[in-house]
């Protein structure tokens, strides 16, 4: 369960939050919608949430 959190789970969810992340500052460089930006904003927040969520799990089984 350790390997599946630390090597696939982490990074998921560290990647879906760069993703998020670019795609909210390529809508803001060409002048995108404003409430896209606020949807993409959310998002980020509650994915951020999760990775942080995952990360301490993963940190926690490890040290079992």
């Amino acid at each position: 369960m350790t390997v599946f959190l630390s090597m696939i789970l982490v990074p998921v969810a560290v990647a879906s939050v760069a993703a998020v992340l670019m795609m909210g500052l390529v809508n803001m460089m060409r002048g995108g919608s404003p409430n896209l930006s606020q949807k993409l904003m959310r998002w980020r927040v509650f994915l951020q949430f999760v990775a942080i969520i995952i990360a301490m799990v993963t940190i926690w089984m490890l040290g079992q």
